[in-house]
């Protein structure tokens, strides 16, 4: 694992604690779904039945580790939609993009609907969520999870992102865009020896993602918020995305507020240099937060 990311190691601080991490099974995290629970409620049910929750930070106590919970499908809860297990910085994305109640928002890659859903959470089940997921099988679980919640705010579209129709303009964008998944790479358990694979960024894929932060950013109304996000690590893919759309469009990195443990983006990678703005990303790493590793850019389209 040590020499698997060893091209990153001038760039994660305290490597090899960072190495360390991965060889640790990620953990469990649950999101209490407002839509239908109140936090408090849920958590004195969990804790009913002998669940041990940590709560994560200090956002109304709706994010928590569940210490002795192998699986979350099976409770009660679960079904009624008033937990979502979804990774901790999956969870971070929808906070930081933020959008607000009767807002339009458009999810460029919305299966399987954890982010949706926590959106809709967040805007009270108001305004409205258009749902792209090009792939007609992602359908099904992207729906099921919605329905399970109670979303009602959501259309369903199925255009590839990068040519989404430019006929509306949006207030707020998720664009977490399809990419290497270098963060998803842990020990699966701890009997186990075994890791995913590593994919790599092929320059199909680079192209993929320039082409839709371009086009996430043309949809953007003026004075709108796109977020821009993986899970990688990879600063061609992260970094050199963002990168690509500042040369490109009249775009403005916008600064990411959040309590939760982050460093900035990088302004040079590999002898290349990138704007100063990109100070303002964050990356998140498993040593810090104990969850995925992600990227963030908050992009910001001048009125």
């Amino acid at each position: 694992m040590y020499d698997f990311f060893s091209p990153y190691r001038e760039i994660i601080p305290d490597f090899n604690s960072f190495i360390d991490s991965l060889n640790r099974p990620a953990p469990i995290h649950l999101r209490v779904n407002r839509i239908k629970a109140e936090p408090e409620k849920v958590v004195q049910i969990l804790e009913e039945r002998g669940i041990t929750l940590k709560p994560m930070g200090d956002e109304g106590k709706r994010f928590f580790e569940a210490s002795n919970l192998k699986s979350s499908g099976n409770l009660p809860e679960y079904f009624s939609g008033y937990i979502h297990p979804q990774a901790l910085s999956s969870c971070l994305a929808s906070m930081v993009l933020a959008p607000h109640r009767e807002c339009l928002v458009l999810d460029m890659c919305s299966a399987p609907g954890g982010k949706t859903a926590h959106m809709a959470d967040i805007m009270g089940n108001s305004g409205l969520i258009i749902a792209n997921e090009l792939y007609p099988t992602r359908h099904i679980p992207l729906g099921h999870t919605l329905t399970r919640l109670g979303v009602l705010n959501v259309i369903y579209t199925e255009y590839q992102a990068q040519e989404f129709p430019l006929k509306q303009r949006f207030d707020f964008i998720m664009a977490d865009v399809p990419c290497s998944g270098e963060g998803r790479i842990r020990k699966q358990d701890e009997s186990s020896n075994s890791y995913p694979s590593k994919p790599h960024p092929g320059d199909k894929l680079l192209d993929l993602q320039k082409k839709m932060i371009l086009r996430g950013f043309d949809l953007l109304k003026d004075g709108g918020t796109m977020l821009y996000s993986t899970c990688t690590y990879n600063p061609l893919e992260n970094e050199g995305a963002v990168q690509f759309l500042l040369n490109n469009r009249d775009a403005e990195l916008l600064p990411i507020d959040i309590t939760f443990p982050h460093m900035n983006g990088l302004t040079e990678f590999n002898g290349v240099s990138y704007d100063r703005q990109l100070y303002r990303a964050a990356r998140f790493y498993p040593h810090h937060l104990n969850s995925v590793g992600f990227f963030m850019a908050r992009i910001g389209k001048r009125g």
